[in-house]
């Protein structure tokens, strides 16, 4: 199944892609988060869908997409989790797997802006595969792992260099942003994949191919993080590991490439579609 969640910031509806045709699920009653996973929604969902697909209501042409699954508990990310992108970077590939968290606000839809933060001159990209975990797990085995995987969605790990690397302290800084997690347009179920380990990401900035990696070049493999993430903290259902990224960031160029207001970035995964966003310069939120 690939689920999607549509509708204004906040008033999202759940629904679901079937091809290129996108259904109202709403009728089920729950949305996709952490009850949904946790009380075996996505059996629930497929029941609904067997019985009710032929008479689902279309989502509305024109409907903003929203971040396939509700606002998690947590967001948590891995650096340097690619050989290549830990030399571009003049960082050395970690020995144990470099644990960071974005905020919960920072995290929007795939065609939803980029707003560039007050003071920010080095605002990054970064395409990664996230992980939607779908129930509760503290220090998992890692031959069970991906019994604790819901499915997969796709992830901009949007990145302030200055905040992140020069402002001392931890990453943090740099990653949590508002809009420095645009994610999905899919949660696509695990059993949609057939190698996770063999997928093809991509990233563009105005057209120009910037990142053409792969999954394959993963130095720690998804079963060793979700194992090793969870010795350090509580997984809950309908949180996201994301697992790094490959070359071609914008810090890894010479000179450096930042992010400017007008950009358009675009990315994708191979299974998991593909995102949008528009960089714009700061404002304050409502």
């Amino acid at each position: 199944m690939k689920l999607i969640r549509f509708g204004q910031t906040g008033e999202e509806k759940t629904g679901i892609a079937v091809g290129d045709v996108l259904y109202d699920t709403s009728a089920l009653g729950d949305d996709y988060n952490e009850h949904f996973f946790a009380s075996g929604g996505l059996e629930r969902l497929q029941e609904f869908l067997d019985a009710n697909q032929s008479n689902l209501p279309l989502v509305p042409e024109g409907s903003r997409i929203g971040p396939p699954v509700a606002r998690p508990s947590k967001i948590v990310c891995i650096g340097l989790n690619y050989a290549d992108h830990a030399k571009e970077t003049g960082a050395t590939p970690p020995p144990e797997p470099v644990i960071f968290l974005k905020s919960t606000t920072s995290f929007v839809g795939p065609f939803d802006n980029i707003m560039i933060p007050r003071g920010s001159v080095k605002t990054d990209w970064e395409v990664e595969l996230a992980v939607v975990i779908g129930k509760k797990a503290s220090y998992v085995e890692e031959d069970e792992a991906m019994d604790y995987v819901a499915g997969y969605v796709l992830h901009n790990d949007v990145s302030e260099r200055e905040f992140q690397i020069e402002r001392s302290g931890t990453w943090d800084k740099g990653k949590g942003c508002d809009t420095f997690a645009p994610t999905g347009p899919y949660l696509v179920t695990k059993d949609e994949i057939d190698d996770v380990d063999n997928l093809r990401l991509w990233l563009s900035v105005n057209g120009k191919t910037m990142q053409d990696g792969t999954t394959a070049n993963f130095i720690f493999k998804l079963p060793f993080i979700i194992s090793y993430t969870s010795q350090f903290m509580t997984l809950l259902p309908g949180d996201i590991i994301s697992t790094g990224t490959p070359a071609g960031v914008g810090l890894g160029m010479k000179p450096n490439v930042y992010l400017k207001p007008g950009d358009v970035v675009e990315l994708g995964i191979d299974g998991l579609g593909s995102s949008r966003q528009t960089v714009v310069a700061y404002s304050k939120q409502a």
